[in-house]
């Protein structure tokens, strides 16, 4: 989120202009970028970009939502002046974050931490539930398949979004639809994380 004014440049000034300048540039290349075709999108002078870079300024509030698209890069990371990798996870399938999108319900899924939008919003990750009442799970063996069903209403405004199955190295996802059939089938593994997505209720879980 960008500061509102008369803040911002008390804010601005805070930063740390060499970070920053050293963020842009970093990203600036990895976009395969010169300062003047950066500087172009912007509608800014190279020198401009150049002053950003060697840590001399810090560009202007009203710059940073057409930077931050040039750099395809985050606001708050630009403002951080730094990345932030997701050491501690490794991107494994035992972490892995869901979110839907308010507006579309649009899903998005990640294997570890990571800055979750859609339609102008930032997600946050849902929280998992314990299955109950009619969020529990139905699960029988079909020979080398996992049958899961759900008794639960598959209206437009209250159904089951999505089921997903993950592994240990991989994810099986089905996407659901209203009047459609709350079910789906999965190969058969051991030790696997259900979730499905209530659209009134939320995200639950099972673990077999």
């Amino acid at each position: 989120m960008i500061p509102d004014s008369p803040m911002t440049d008390a804010f601005l000034s805070g930063l740390d202009h060499a970070k920053t300048g050293a963020l842009i540039r970093r990203l600036r290349l990895e976009q395969k970028l010169t300062q003047a075709e950066l500087a172009q999108k912007l509608h800014i002078s190279h020198k401009t970009v150049s002053k950003w870079e060697r840590g001399l300024g810090a560009p202007d509030v009203s710059l940073l939502p057409a930077l931050s698209q040039a750099l395809a890069v985050g606001i708050e990371t630009l403002l951080s002046g730094e990345l932030s990798p997701n050491d501690e996870t490794g991107g494994t399938m035992k972490h892995s974050l869901f979110a839907v999108c308010p507006v579309c319900g649009n899903l998005l899924w990640s294997t570890g931490k990571a800055d979750l939008s859609c339609c102008g919003r930032k997600l946050e990750p849902l929280t998992a539930k314990e299955e109950e009442g009619e969020h529990r799970l139905l699960l029988e063996q079909v020979e080398d398949e996992w049958y899961l069903t759900l008794e639960h209403p598959m209206e437009k405004g209250h159904h089951i979004s999505f089921l997903a199955c993950l592994s240990g190295d991989s994810i099986t996802l089905v996407k659901l639809f209203p009047e459609g059939t709350c079910a789906a089938r999965f190969p058969k593994r051991r030790h696997v994380q259900l979730f499905w997505y209530c659209t009134e209720h939320g995200l639950f879980q099972k673990r077999v």
